[in-house]
């Protein structure tokens, strides 16, 4: 489904809303007046900047019921709510979580016994090529234990519209299948959870952190799932498998990394969305673990899957890679309703400087730290 034509790009460039659409509300809190004459000749100057810092951090503002970085002030109701659930719920869903994840861990360690670690310069880099029972064991136990992670986790239903095949009605599905085999996903990035899904749904090869590797029960789990690690910072993260880059709240769509389509393959585009009443499984400005109390103490969570066609690439986008990404990224904010942003990582960074009590200046000095 390649967006070669100029009018059909015209067209969706029409239907994608921009952040000058949307009256964003302020994410940072007004800076106090100072007393001294100086200050007051420099505060208009600050009020400006964060005017800015509400306009390009948007991807990064929480607005549900918790507030920025889950520190909101809560009613009286919702605070007894979430008193019950880290008494009764929050034990056993933490207690069934680790259990899941040890007999992932056991079963890859029983898929990799006597099979040779492949190595990168001295260090472990996985067990991508398994084969035969091994590898049918990761792949089968990952898609069950990891909706079975998702169900501890409170998503019990999964609402997945598949326009995949906008036309099996008049071919037979299998030669559809055939036809549309894509050489990589791209998704949306809104929180861990997507991981959990797109495993339990095809277990893919994920690009992630090097340290990850190293991580107890999870770093064998991620080399046995083949996964590429990179160096974030590096230019060599820029690889394939790679879409955003980082997580936002689930309403905007950061720029594509173009290594999941130098291969000139199809690709599959995914949407993910996460309709919530209170909390947002979102994870954009708040800390690791914050977020999976609050996740683990809401009862229920939601999770609305995508998937569009295969978009095939023409000759055009097969020469320039940004182009191909750039049509994809368009398509798929038509298609959800997303608002393109070109922030990044490192706005990130500074957005949540700012947020934990940084001042402005401070926080655009160490923007790079």
């Amino acid at each position: 489904m390649a967006v070669d034509d100029a009018t059909a790009l015209s067209e969706l460039d029409s239907s994608i809303r921009t952040e000058e659409e949307i009256a964003a509300k302020p994410l940072l809190p007004a800076p106090y007046p100072s007393p001294s004459a100086a200050s007051t000749t420099t505060a208009p100057m600050a009020e400006e900047s964060l005017e800015e810092l509400d306009r390009r951090y948007a991807p990064y503002a929480r607005r549900d019921a918790y507030g920025p970085m889950g520190r909101g002030p809560v009613g009286a109701v919702e605070a007894a709510r979430l008193a019950v659930a880290a008494a009764v719920l929050l034990p056993l869903r933490v207690v069934a979580g680790l259990l899941v994840l040890l007999a992932y861990y056991l079963v890859c360690r029983v898929c990799t016994l006597w099979v040779e670690e492949e190595r990168d310069g001295g260090e472990g880099e996985g067990y991508a090529r398994l084969n035969g029972w091994r590898r049918e064991g990761v792949v089968r136990c990952g898609r069950a234990l990891s909706r079975a992670m998702m169900f501890v986790f409170g998503f019990y239903w999964i609402n997945v519209y598949d326009r995949r095949f906008p036309n099996a009605e008049d071919e037979p599905l299998d030669q559809c299948k055939n036809m549309e085999r894509p050489g990589a996903i791209v998704s949306n990035h809104v929180s861990y959870v997507d991981i959990l899904y797109h495993m339990s749904a095809s277990v893919p090869s994920f690009v992630a952190k090097r340290s990850v590797a190293r991580l107890p029960l999870v770093g064998l789990v991620s080399k046995c799932l083949g996964c590429i690690f990179v160096q974030r910072e590096s230019k060599a993260s820029d690889f394939k498998g790679v879409s955003e880059g980082t997580t936002t709240n689930g309403d905007y769509l950061l720029p594509f990394k173009t290594g999941a389509f130098l291969a000139k393959a199809p690709v599959q585009p995914v949407i993910l969305r996460y309709p919530y009443k209170r909390f947002s499984p979102a994870w954009d400005s708040m800390s690791g673990a914050r977020h999976v109390f609050l996740l683990l103490c809401q009862f229920a969570n939601y999770l609305e899957v995508v998937h569009l066609p295969v978009y095939h690439p023409s000759e055009q986008e097969k020469e320039d890679p940004k182009l191909y990404a750039n049509n994809v990224r368009k398509l798929m904010a038509a298609e959800g309703n997303l608002i393109l942003s070109d922030v990044g990582l490192a706005e990130k960074r500074v957005y949540h400087k700012a947020l934990n009590g940084n001042s402005l200046p401070r926080a655009l000095h160490q923007k790079d730290d």
